[in-house]
């Protein structure tokens, strides 16, 4: 593991830590770490409910880089009170991907020894240009 993904796995592991809001909704139980292009970090935890509404903390964590100006993702960890390492689901790889053309080149810690971008994780990318008409 690089220092870099060190820094960030350690930053996800400050906040892993499940918390109790109501008896309809907890956070905390996945956290999420990113560098930014330029060094910054940004991090994140998740909100889940019983009704299903709540935000993954790869979006969290996206959201503090974007208030600061920022868009392109060099490295992104997520790590659960489990004490796992998480690939982002579908949903946050397409919203990575989204963000920056060149997000398709973020490093993602999938597991303690083994790394991947984006673009691996997306191997059939939908493009505008796929669409023979761009009206539909």
């Amino acid at each position: 593991m690089d220092e870099d993904f060190r820094k960030l796995l350690d930053e996800a592991k400050k906040y892993a830590q499940k918390r109790v809001l109501s008896e309809y909704a907890y956070c905390g139980h996945v956290t999420c770490a990113l560098m930014s292009e330029k060094g910054n970090i940004y991090s994140g935890i998740n909100i889940n409910s019983k009704c299903a509404l709540g935000n993954c903390a790869e979006q969290a964590a996206i959201l503090d880089m974007l208030k600061h100006g920022e868009s392109e993702i060099k490295k992104i960890v997520s790590y659960s009170v489990k004490g796992c390492i998480y690939s982002p689901c579908g949903k946050c790889r397409e919203l990575i991907r989204m963000l920056n053309r060149n997000n398709l080149k973020t490093k993602v810690m999938v597991a303690e020894d083994r790394c991947c971008t984006i673009k691996e994780l997306l191997p059939e990318i939908f493009e505008r240009r796929d669409c023979k008409n761009e009206n539909e």
